[in-house]
């Protein structure tokens, strides 16, 4: 039994990524898509080192423990403790990686380097390099500059060293691997063999090209890598409108303390001491050995070669029974509440709700609050027709997305540029609702429809993440939303809302009220339970308030698809506790909490996770649900993926990610039994016509 009552956040984090680490290893996933999970699990960890990691090592620098934010260990232990783990995890992938690409060797793909092409890829390879990668290249000697230059974050480099046949002279340069191209290069077939070769390795076989008139005796090449601190310090000068300070900050993000440096461990050791010596890396930086290739990230995006035969099978997005996309969707919302959930329902719904609300004649108003967007966004093309037709559109847009800024401000400045009102947030808020409201004018009266979801309103990101959206006439939700949008435009004036539960003022104690409310019931002997499903829980005292729950025999289910600080299943604290994290082919994002009421039972979706910053830091909305069937068919997909029993693992102190046992049950992928769910309310609605 732990003496602890939580567990690290960042560790917990850690953990998470560890299960992405799982799914490139297990047989079972198709070879193309544990490529992809190992690139996700790269790119999971740029993004933790350069916001998370980031954090903690300001606060170890600054000479404080930060052990009462950081649950009872200091900011300097948990430095080392991150990066023993993150070198563990790296050797891991590795060794993954290897694997994978043996067994691909076995389905006749190959990927080669540089000492292994053929004469026929030379020819190609040669006119590539001339044609498509030299003109792309930037390399620069670093021996004679007055100053070394600024590496870019998250950007691989190789280290070049060359000694030259005169005095055995040694000189370094870097080469950086061009983000403008996919980083893997399909050659041509060969007697039924495909083949792909890394752009890194065909800048290793054109050196010589590449380095033509220096007159050297050896030439070596390593990978390097350098994640920068992505933290946004916003300036305080109040002449500056919201958008020029965003914008500076993030420029200010490429210039930004390094925080881990990566290098290939077959790196002489005169070569790393040069980079690190220029570079200004300390030691209480994290350095991490790795392989020969870094930004492994890029396998996200490694080609299919037409071999969807080792590739997850797509499901084609279901439709809405009883929701056409050819009709009128305003018209069937005036009637009833309808559910979206993406990716296993079309998520056109969304944005044929936005199309036709920007044509309707008697709409008169849209307000939207836009988080992340897709790159080319139908959501933000709907709105600005919208405003053409002469609507009036309002557009709360997060310019504090992370790693979403410059997006959105280039969105934000088209939408501007069209006549739309633009609200850039509240200051110490960012805005992680996703909500939209529109009026229209019937009978001679306003009458309003819209939508409040659990995710980013991003068509790109709908075809992986797992999302339910709420569309709705009810009017009295409706009329809270435009309080929302009210206290954005004046946010001194604290609302009262009669069905929304809102961040930052009424979140936290609703959902304290809701769990004593279970408290009582257990007390009394009624019939109770809790079912939470989430991405993040790590809000100490949530966590306790839980704990209590508990300790009252209230029954607790939690689904958490990443951190979970809270220790399921301990005697005296949590014995009545459950959690499990789902891990598959879609990305878990949406946020259902139950809440049984002795039968009664409520039923709630959300922007919010339970973590300090969703409850107390940010504006975000939790709705209640009122129709009877949509109640229901979130309670079965909660049960569903409760249930499952192949892509879940346990939450324990022990952070071992330890699959959910069948004892004797059969298969039950969580993921494909919903999608088959949804599939059996189409067939039923088929049969009834």
């Amino acid at each position: 039994m732990p003496e602890i009552k939580y567990i690290d956040r960042e560790k917990s984090w850690l953990a998470f990524n560890a299960r992405v680490l799982q799914e490139a290893a297990d047989d079972s996933v198709p070879l193309l898509d544990r490529l992809r999970f190992l690139g996700i699990f790269s790119n999971n960890l740029d993004e933790f080192f350069r916001v998370r990691f980031a954090a903690i090592r300001r606060l170890s620098l600054s000479g404080k423990s930060g052990e009462k934010i950081l649950g009872g260990i200091s900011a300097q232990q948990l430095v080392k403790d991150i990066t023993e783990i993150v070198i563990r995890h790296q050797t891991e992938s590795l060794l993954i990686l290897k694997g994978i690409e043996n067994e691909l060797q076995t389905k006749n793909i190959f990927i080669i380097n540089e000492d292994e092409i053929s004469e026929e890829q030379e020819i190609f390879l040669k006119d590539f390099f001339i044609q498509q990668l030299s003109p792309e290249l930037v390399t620069i000697i670093l021996n004679d500059l007055s100053e070394f230059p600024l590496l870019r974050d998250n950007i691989g480099y190789l280290a070049i060293k060359l000694v030259m046949k005169k005095d055995s002279e040694v000189r370094y340069a870097i080469i950086e691997i061009p983000k403008t191209m996919n980083r893997f290069v399909v050659l041509p077939s060969y007697l039924n063999k495909q083949y792909v070769i890394l752009i890194d390795d065909v800048i290793r076989h054109n050196l010589k090209s590449v380095f033509n008139i220096f007159d050297y005796e050896s030439i070596s090449a390593h990978m390097i890598k350098i994640s920068r601190d992505a933290q946004l310090d916003i300036d305080s000068d109040l002449s500056k409108s919201m958008l020029e300070k965003i914008s500076t900050s993030v420029k200010d993000r490429l210039i930004g303390e390094p925080v881990r440096f990566i290098y290939d461990q077959m790196i002489e050791k005169d070569t790393l001491e040069f980079f690190l010596e220029k570079m200004k890396i300390v030691s209480t930086d994290s350095i991490i050995p790795g392989g020969r290739y870094h930004n492994r990230r890029d396998y996200m995006n490694f080609p299919n070669l037409g071999r969807h035969d080792l590739l997850y099978k797509t499901n084609d997005p279901l439709p809405i029974p009883g929701l056409s996309l050819e009709g009128s969707i305003l018209e069937k919302i005036s009637k009833k509440d309808y559910l979206l959930n993406a990716p296993y329902q079309s998520f056109s719904y969304l944005t044929k709700f936005l199309r036709e609300a920007a044509l309707d004649p008697k709409v008169t108003t849209i307000k939207i609050t836009l988080y992340r967007l897709a790159k080319n966004s139908q959501i933000i093309s709907s709105l600005i027709n919208a405003a053409k037709n002469g609507k009036k559109v309002t557009v709360q847009i997060e310019l504090q997305a992370r790693f979403d800024e410059a997006s959105n401000i280039s969105y934000a400045e088209q939408m501007q540029t069209e006549g739309i009102e633009l609200i850039f947030g509240i200051k110490g808020l960012k805005v992680h609702s996703k909500i939209c409201v529109i009026e229209r004018i019937e009978s001679a009266k306003v009458k309003r429809y819209g939508f409040i979801s659990t995710g980013n309103f991003n068509e790109a990101t709908a075809k992986i993440y797992t999302d339910v959206t709420l569309f709705t006439s009810h009017q009295q939700i409706l009329k809270d939303i435009s309080k929302i949008f009210d206290f954005f435009d004046i946010n001194y004036r604290i609302h009262r809302y009669k069905h929304l539960i809102v961040s930052p003022h009424y979140t936290r104690m609703r959902f304290y009220k809701l769990i004593d409310r279970e408290i009582l019931h257990a007390r009394a002997g009624r019939k109770t339970h809790i079912k939470l499903k989430m991405n993040s829980l790590s809000d100490f005292a949530m966590i306790d308030k839980l704990y209590e729950a508990s300790n009252a025999g209230v029954k607790i289910q939690l689904e958490v698809r990443g951190i979970c600080s809270l220790i399921p299943g301990i005697r005296g604290m949590s014995a009545n506790i459950e959690a499990i994290s789902i891990v598959d082919n879609y990305l878990e994002h949406a946020r259902i909490y139950i809440f049984g009421n002795a039968g009664q039972t409520e039923v709630f979706i959300s922007s919010a996770d339970f973590m300090t910053r969703n409850l107390d830091g940010r504006v975000e909305v939790t709705c209640p649900i009122y129709d009877h069937d949509i109640k229901n068919e979130l309670i079965d997909n909660f049960d569903l993926g409760w249930k499952g029993n192949v892509k879940a693992r346990y939450h324990s102190y022990k952070l071992d990610n330890r699959y959910r046992e069948r004892t004797g049950e059969p298969i039950f992928r969580a993921q494909i039994e919903t999608y088959k769910y949804y599939q059996n309310k189409v067939d039923l609605l088929d049969e009834k016509f």
